[in-house]
């Protein structure tokens, strides 16, 4: 089961649950079929989606190495599919421990981040066209923490003569 329940489980052996521990029980019951659709729609639907981010992204970067676009496409697909688990488990921890590290880890050794950032836009919006207004609030908080971790875009200066006396 997931961790947030972990401690609830245990704790059953003690005493009955609290009411406010029944009701979060209560809502992930309540919410698990429409985390299980939306898994499955995603699941479903990964390499259609992944193969338009492809496309899409070849189109937007054409001078971008082959190399390093498949890297880009594998470790969004990968994202996609923790993100997926982390919100059918309805906990940001399984993200957080099983993705973000070593996503973080890839992104800054390849130096991949302006690749990254234009493949998970494109997921968001390829997502967006394939999932429900409903499934996209359930899983948009898990992938919002993969977004975290793409570093921010770096700002060129522009070269002036006013600013060189």
């Amino acid at each position: 089961m997931q961790p947030p329940f972990d401690a609830i489980f245990d704790e059953a052996e003690h005493r009955y649950l609290k009411p406010d521990e029944l009701q979060e029980m209560r809502q992930y019951v309540f919410s698990l079929k429409d985390r299980v659709s939306t898994y499955q729609m995603i699941r479903d639907r990964e390499l259609s989606l992944m193969q338009q981010v492809a496309d899409q992204i070849q189109y937007t970067m054409p001078d971008a190495e082959l190399a390093a676009l498949e890297r880009s496409l594998k470790n969004a697909m990968l994202s996609l599919r923790y993100c997926s688990m982390g919100m059918v488990l309805n906990d940001p921890s399984f993200v957080q421990n099983r993705l973000l590290g070593w996503l973080s880890d890839s992104m800054q050794i390849h130096n991949s981040s302006a690749i990254d950032r234009a493949v998970f836009r494109l997921i968001v919006q390829q997502l967006a066209q394939v999932l429900t207004s409903q499934q996209m609030e359930l899983f948009q908080p898990f992938l919002n923490l993969a977004q975290a971790v793409l570093p921010a875009p770096v700002e060129e200066e522009m070269l002036t003569v006013a600013g060189m006396f």
